[in-house]
């Protein structure tokens, strides 16, 4: 991310509280930010609505940094999730931003975006920890995800609690889920019940991850 995008996305969040993800808002942030409104509009066709998704990517960045510069050797699976999540929250600068974009991706119209956002840090996420499945498992543990940071997100925007302990709590009751889940499954494929389901789980497994990022459907082998 450059530098310019960066000034953009700096002066946006000092507008949003006050008007939302508007266009309002992206017009005063090129003015602050010193940036040709040509240039700004060619960067974000979609003025706020692409700005709100360049905050989202940058936070998601800055995630991903953070959880390759720790030690996470000593850390169960499942806390290496958690520390993940934990580090994407805290990336997050202004909760008032967040409460106006996920107003914002309730609304039909935008709600596609939002998905896709959720989506995206969790593959993130799933990738930056080694993850390595390469069928219809790709899709369900990034589905998961999706929805554990989802939830945690909208408990943290009411957390008043010390130090967000209350989300913390949460989080970890999300990913307990998660992993009871996955373990759930994994007992059924090897049991009876996944030998009866043998024909349909073989098509399942024909299911491969996209090839490019953009390409979220998937594709058959």
């Amino acid at each position: 991310m450059t530098e310019l995008q960066n000034r953009l996305i700096d002066a946006i969040l000092t507008h949003v509280a006050f008007e939302g993800w508007s266009e309002a808002a992206f017009r005063a942030a090129v003015s602050d930010a010193g940036v040709d409104r040509t240039v700004a509009r060619g960067l974000y066709p979609r003025g706020a609505r692409d700005l709100a998704r360049a905050w989202h990517e940058r936070g998601d960045a800055r995630m991903v940094a953070a959880l390759q510069e720790s030690d996470l050797s000593d850390l169960r699976f499942r806390d290496r999730v958690i520390r993940a999540v934990r580090l994407r929250i805290e990336t997050i600068e202004d909760k008032e931003a967040l409460r106006r974009a996920m107003s914002q991706n309730a609304l039909p119209l935008n709600a596609p975006d939002g998905a896709r956002m959720l989506w995206q840090t969790a593959d993130h996420i799933w990738n930056a920890l080694g993850d390595t499945s390469d069928d219809y498992n790709w899709y369900t543990k990034r589905m998961t995800l999706s929805g554990v940071i989802g939830a945690t997100l909208l408990f943290w925007l009411g957390d008043d609690s010390p130090d967000q302990q209350a989300t913390w709590e949460f989080l970890d009751r999300r990913v307990d889920n998660v992993m009871q889940f996955e373990k759930v499954k994994g007992q059924l494929s090897s049991g009876p019940l996944g030998r009866l389901l043998a024909g349909p789980v073989s098509l399942l497994g024909g299911i491969k991850p996209p090839r490019s990022r953009e390409d979220l459907p998937g594709h058959r082998m």
